[in-house]
């Protein structure tokens, strides 16, 4: 699937995406395309363990915050918009 289509599926069905690819901010955030949601992981030195550790503590903390936002969590931040 292409990212607009899995974006769009989502957005349908009011899902999150959870994503590395930075192309999904050209989608949301430049273009202005609608969604349900984008959260941009920019994790690519931490190994798989260290990624899990991280997602859990951002839905632990975050989970309410995300939704229909456009969120870069970066160098232990968590950025939202």
């Amino acid at each position: 699937m292409s990212d607009r289509d899995i974006l769009d599926w989502a957005t349908r069905d009011g899902r999150l995406i959870v994503t590395m690819d930075k192309d999904f901010g050209e989608l949301v955030h430049r273009s202005g395309q609608s969604h349900s949601g984008v959260l941009l992981l920019r994790l690519d030195t931490m190994g798989s363990e260290e990624k899990v550790r991280v997602v859990n503590a951002i839905f632990a903390n975050f989970a309410t915050e995300l939704a229909a936002r456009f969120s870069v969590y970066q160098d232990g931040r968590l950025r939202i918009r």
